[in-house]
Formats: structure tokens, C-alpha cells, sequence
């Protein structure tokens, strides 16, 4: 749950608010028209949505830790692992709002969260699951922050956080590097 409440932070932040701002008060056209650039909207928002989602998961890991559910230092580095987590979704939630044209685009959204939050090993382990279900529910991203906020939390450190870490960040630097292309495209021309 700590990393499917950094997951929902950045995912409604970096959706419904930027859609607003994009398309309706037009707020990063007005910031445009300071020396500020696309790339800074950019990284702006993807920090502004990262840090809403860490905060949800920072409420939750404190009362993990008054439940007494923390069984390792190692759940220390959760909260960059939740911050990582954020980033990286903010960044793709980010990305997929561009293209969307109204209100009704939000379904897909949904139609991508419900089943990632349902099916990333959160209520039930991954080995429940067989065959090629189990390897698509290895490939979400969801699931690979399950993986590493549980082994952080447990203390059951292995290659698969360093698989997480890598899988997290580089979906994080490529969905920055999509808004950002996309930014340009729609505030430029």
C-alpha cells in the first residue's frame, strides 16, 4: 500500500490538475510568456506530483512504523524508493495528459489504474498468479514499486530492488522526455 499510495498521489496530480491547467486556464501558456521554458513547466509539475505522492506514502510509512509493521533500517531508504516511485509515474501520467482532448479521456486512465492497483502483488503475491499473467504483472511498474517498498520495509534487500530502481527511473527520464516534446508541440506552435 505504500507504493500504491505514491502511485495515486502522482497519478491524479499529474492528470486531472495539468489537464485543467493545460486546457482550460491555460496557466502554462501564461508562464510561457516568462523566460521559463517548457522544460522547466515540465519538471515542475513532475516535482509538484512526485512530492504530493511521497507525502501520501510518507503519511503511510509513518503509521507502518506506529503499527509496528517495519521490520528493518532498510525501510529508511523507502522514502527515496517512494519519491522514485512518484517520479516516475508523474512523469508518464504527465505525458499520457497531453494527449488527452476532454473530460471523457479520463476512463482510460482508469481503465489503466484500476487493474495496475488490482493486479501489482499489493493484496496478493505475484506467485498466485501463472504463466504469462504472472509475467505481465512482473512487467507493470506498480508492481515493481510493491517489490521494492516491500523488500525496503522487510528488510529482504536483493538484485530485484536494483531491477526496480533501474525500471523506475528510466520510465521516469523517458516520460519527462515525452512531456517534454509533447509541451513543446502543443505551447510552441
Amino acid at each position: 500500500m505504500l507504493a500504491v499510495s505514491a502511485f495515486n498521489g502522482a497519478l491524479m496530480d499529474s492528470t486531472f490538475n495539468v489537464f485543467f491547467k493545460l486546457k482550460y486556464t491555460k496557466l502554462y501558456d501564461q508562464i510561457l510568456a516568462t523566460p521559463l521554458t517548457t522544460g522547466d513547466v515540465a519538471r515542475g509539475e513532475i516535482a509538484w506530483g512526485q512530492l504530493r505522492g511521497s507525502t501520501y506514502a510518507a503519511a503511510f510509512l509513518l503509521v507502518m512504523l506506529a503499527m509496528g509493521l517495519i521490520e528493518s533500517w532498510w525501510a529508511l531508504l523507502a522514502l527515496p524508493a517512494v519519491l522514485l516511485i512518484g517520479f516516475a509515474f508523474s512523469a508518464v501520467c504527465m505525458a499520457a495528459t497531453t494527449w488527452m482532448r476532454n473530460f471523457q479521456d479520463f476512463d482510460k486512465i482508469t481503465l489503466v489504474q484500476l487493474p495496475m492497483f488490482l493486479f501489482s502483488a499489493t493484496f496478493f503475491p505475484v506467485e498466485t498468479y501463472s504463466g504469462p499473467v504472472r509475467w505481465v504483472i512482473e512487467c507493470t511498474p506498480l508492481y515493481r514499486g510493491v517489490v521494492l517498498c516491500r523488500e525496503l520495509t522487510l528488510g529482504t534487500v536483493s538484485s530485484a530492488s536494483l531491477v526496480s530502481v533501474v525500471y523506475l527511473l528510466l520510465m521516469g527520464v523517458l516520460g519527462m522526455l515525452v512531456v517534454r516534446r509533447r509541451l513543446d508541440r502543443l505551447l510552441l506552435t
